[in-house]
């Protein structure tokens, strides 16, 4: 497989973050971009950018409102800290 060879230029703060991290993760900077390109690819094979990130909230909204539909009767967690605030203010 053959590979092109490219120059861009990054801030050298970002870039120096970015080395600092590969070698964490015991990456080359090619591969780190190489990975990049290939997710920026695949990222729902074209779809407008703007919308993943829309995408992605309501996937976790739509949990959520699942995890709500299974939950145990009763208060949530946070009314019974506010009542029991409540009552230490009535004190």
């Amino acid at each position: 497989m053959g590979a092109m060879k490219a120059t861009i230029d990054i801030p050298d703060d970002l870039y120096r973050q970015i080395k600092s991290e590969a070698a964490l993760r015991g990456l080359t900077i090619r591969e780190v971009t190489t990975q990049l390109y290939r997710r920026w690819l695949s990222e729902d094979e074209g779809a407008d950018t703007r919308e993943a990130p829309k995408a992605w909230l309501r996937s976790w909204l739509d949990a959520a409102d699942e995890a709500l539909k299974r939950a145990p009767g009763g208060r949530s967690a946070r009314e019974e800290l506010a009542a029991d605030r409540n009552r230490l203010g009535a004190e």
